[in-house]
C-alpha cells in the first residue's frame, strides 16, 4: 500500500495536476480549460519534432520563439477558445521555462497592440507597398519630361504661348521611347483640375499647377519681345517643366489616362474651366470661402497622436519655408542690383581711364573696367542661380504644402460626413422607436428600410475614412522622403555654383593685382 502511494501518477493525471498548478499561480486563461475536450492530435508543424508526449510532459510557461512569432490577435483569441490538450496551439501557453516568465508578457502583448494595431501596421508597411508599387510601375523610374520653345500663337488679347513637351522613357507603359507634343498653358492647369478632383479626395497628394499671372501674360500678348517679357516666358517653361515632373514621379498619377493623353495625343480637349474671370473661376473662389468656413467650423476631436503631430509639424513647415522663401526672393533682387550697379562702376571705370593722362594709371582703370564687367556677368550668374536652383524649390515646397493640407482638410470632411450620417441614423432610431410605441406599422417599414440603408452609408463612411488615413500616412511617407532628395540634390548644386562663382571671382582679382602693382 506504502508502494502504491510511492508510484508517480499515470501521465493524464501529471498534466492535469500541472495543469491546474499554472492556473492556481497565475490565474491565467481560467474560463477557457473550464471545459477541455479531447480532439485528434493535430499535425505538428514542420518545424518542431516533438511528440504529443513530449508537449504535454514538459510544458509550464511560454516559449519565447513561439510567443513572438504569433500575432497579438492569435494570442488573444487562444484565450477565449476551447483547446485540445495535445493540439500544438498549447505551445504559446505551455512550454519549458519556468512559469512565471508568463507574468510580465501577457497583460502587454495581448491588450495594448490592439489600440496600435491599425496605425502601426499601417505605417510599417508603408515601404512595402511602396516597393510593390514601384515594381508594378516597371520597377525602375526611367523617364524626363522637358518643355522647350516657347511660341507665342495669335495676336492681341486671343493670343497664347504654346510649348513643346518632350517625353523620354524606356518604361514599358509608353509605346515609343521618346515622342512630342505641343501644349498651352491652360491644358497644364486643366490636368491638375482633373487629377485633384479625382485624388484629392481619397488623400493622394497632388503636385500643384503654375499660378496665373494675368499681368505678366498680359505684357507677353499686347507688348512686344522685351527682356521682362522674356523672363516671364522662361520663368513659366521652367516652372510647368518642374510641375510634370513631380506628377509622373508619383506611381498612381503616372499611370493615369489622363496624364497619358496629355504627354502621347496630338490633340487634347481644350480646357475651357481654367480661366480665372471665367463662370468656374469664380465658382472655385466661391467654393474655397466656403472651405475656409467649414474649416473654420468643423472641430473634429482627433484620436490619432500621428496625424495630431503631422498636422503641427506641416504648419511650423510652411511658416519656416515661407519665411525662408521670401528671404531668398530678397536676396535674388539684391543681387540684380548688385549686377547693375557693378555694370555702371565698370562703365564709369573705363571712361575715366579713358581720359587719365597717365599710362600705366590709365591702363590700370581700363583693365579694372574689364574686370568688373566680368565680374557682373557673374552676379547674374549668381542671381540666376538663386531663383532657379533654391528660390524656385522653396516656392514649389511652398505650394506642396498647401496641398498637403489639402489632403488633411479632406480627412476631416470624409470623418465629418461619417458622423453625420451616424447622426442621421440615430435620429431615425429615434423615430422608429416613436412609431412602433404609437401602434404605426404603415410607417414602421419605410423607416426600417432607412434604418438598413443608412447604416450601410455608416459603415461606408467608416471605411472611407480608415481608407484616406491609410493613403495619408503612405503619401507622408514619399513626400518626406522626395523632400530630403530634393533639398539634397539643389543645395548641393546651389552650394557649388557659390564656390565656382567666388573662385572665378579670386582668379580674375588675382590677374589684376600685377597691373595695379605696376602703376608708378
Amino acid at each position: 500500500m506504502a508502494d502504491s502511494e510511492r508510484e508517480p501518477p499515470p501521465l493524464g493525471e501529471a498534466d492535469q495536476t500541472d495543469f491546474r498548478e499554472i492556473e492556481d499561480e497565475e490565474d491565467l486563461f481560467h474560463s477557457p480549460f473550464a471545459s477541455k475536450e479531447l480532439d485528434p492530435p493535430s499535425p505538428e508543424p514542420a518545424s518542431l519534432d516533438l511528440d504529443a508526449e513530449e508537449v504535454s510532459t514538459n510544458s509550464n510557461g511560454p516559449k519565447k520563439d513561439s510567443l513572438f512569432d504569433d500575432d497579438a490577435e492569435d494570442l488573444f483569441a487562444e484565450a477565449t477558445v476551447e483547446v485540445s490538450l495535445e493540439s500544438p496551439e498549447r505551445e504559446p501557453i505551455l512550454s519549458d521555462g519556468p512559469s512565471p516568465a508568463i507574468t510580465p508578457v501577457t497583460p502587454t502583448a495581448m491588450t495594448t497592440p490592439r489600440m496600435n494595431l491599425a496605425h502601426d501596421d499601417l505605417f510599417t508597411h508603408t515601404g512595402e507597398e511602396e516597393e510593390e508599387e514601384e515594381e508594378e510601375g516597371g520597377d525602375i523610374f526611367d523617364m524626363h519630361i522637358s518643355v522647350s520653345d516657347p511660341e507665342k500663337v495669335g495676336d492681341g488679347m486671343n493670343a497664347y504661348m504654346a510649348y513643346k513637351v518632350t517625353t523620354k522613357s524606356s518604361m514599358s507603359i509608353f509605346n515609343k521611347n521618346e515622342f512630342s507634343v505641343r501644349r498651352r498653358f491652360s491644358d497644364f492647369l486643366g490636368l491638375h483640375s482633373k487629377l485633384a478632383s479625382k485624388y484629392l479626395h481619397i488623400g493622394y497628394i497632388v503636385p500643384p499647377a503654375p499660378e496665373k499671372s494675368i499681368v505678366g501674360m498680359t505684357k507677353v500678348k499686347v507688348g512686344k519681345e522685351d527682356q521682362s517679357s522674356n523672363e516671364f516666358v522662361e520663368k513659366r517653361r521652367y516652372a510647368l517643366e518642374r510641375y510634370l515632373m513631380r506628377t509622373v514621379k508619383h506611381p498612381v498619377l503616372l499611370k493615369d489616362p489622363d496624364v497619358m493623353q496629355f504627354l502621347e495625343s496630338t490633340e487634347l480637349p481644350r480646357a475651357v474651366s481654367t480661366q480665372a474671370l471665367s463662370g468656374a473661376g469664380i465658382l472655385r473662389m466661391v467654393n474655397k470661402a466656403a472651405d475656409a468656413v467649414n474649416k473654420m467650423t468643423i472641430k473634429m476631436n482627433e484620436s490619432d497622436a500621428w496625424f495630431e503631430e503631422k498636422q503641427q509639424q506641416f504648419e511650423n513647415l510652411d511658416l519656416q519655408l515661407r519665411k525662408l522663401h521670401a528671404s531668398v526672393e530678397s536676396l535674388v533682387c539684391h543681387r540684380k542690383e548688385l549686377s547693375v550697379n557693378t555694370a555702371s562702376f565698370a562703365k564709369s571705370a573705363a571712361m575715366l581711364g579713358n581720359s587719365e593722362d597717365h599710362t600705366a594709371l590709365s591702363r590700370a582703370l581700363s583693365q579694372l573696367a574689364e574686370v568688373e564687367e566680368k565680374i557682373d556677368l557673374l552676379h547674374q550668374d549668381q542671381a540666376h542661380a538663386d531663383f532657379y536652383l533654391f528660390s524656385e524649390l522653396l516656392g514649389d515646397y511652398v505650394r506642396l504644402i498647401t496641398a498637403v493640407k489639402g489632403v488633411f482638410d479632406h480627412r476631416i470632411k470624409t470623418w465629418q460626413k461619417w458622423q453625420d450620417t451616424q447622426l442621421l441614423l440615430q435620429k431615425k432610431r429615434e423615430a422608429e422607436a416613436k412609431l412602433q410605441f404609437n401602434n404605426k406599422p404603415d410607417k414602421l417599414q419605410q423607416a426600417k428600410d432607412e434604418i438598413k440603408e443608412l447604416e450601410g452609408k455608416v459603415q461606408q463612411g467608416e471605411r472611407d475614412f480608415e481608407q484616406v488615413s491609410k493613403t495619408i500616412r503612405k503619401e507622408i511617407s514619399r513626400f518626406e522622403k522626395d523632400r530630403v532628395k530634393d533639398f539634397k540634390v539643389v543645395i548641393i548644386e546651389y552650394l557649388e555654383s557659390l564656390v565656382q562663382t567666388q573662385q572665378q571671382l579670386i582668379k580674375y582679382w588675382e590677374a589684376f593685382l600685377p597691373e595695379a602693382k605696376a602703376i608708378a
